[in-house]
C-alpha cells in the first residue's frame, strides 16, 4: 500500500512527531508509513486522513499486489 502522508505533512507543515503525537503513535510508525514498511490499521488510517481532512483514499492507495 502506498501513501501521500510525506506530501500532505509538507503541505501542513508539520514533523513526523507533531503528526504522531495527534494520532497517537511514535514517530517511528509514522517513519515506517512512510517509507512503506508498516501498513496501518483501519482505525489509525481514519486518523491520519481525519488530520488532513480528506478521504481515506486520498492518503492510502491500495495497489494490485496488496
Amino acid at each position: 500500500m502506498q501513501n501521500n502522508i510525506k506530501v500532505e505533512r509538507a503541505i501542513m507543515n508539520i514533523t513526523q512527531e507533531e503528526l504522531a503525537k495527534a494520532v497517537s503513535v511514535t514517530r517511528q510508525t509514522i517513519n515506517a508509513m512512510e517509507k512503506n514498511k508498516y501498513v496501518p490499521s483501519t482505525v489509525l488510517a481514519l486518523k491520519i486522513a481525519r488530520l488532513f481532512g480528506k478521504p481515506v483514499e486520498a492518503i492510502f492507495i491500495l495497489e494490485d499486489s496488496d
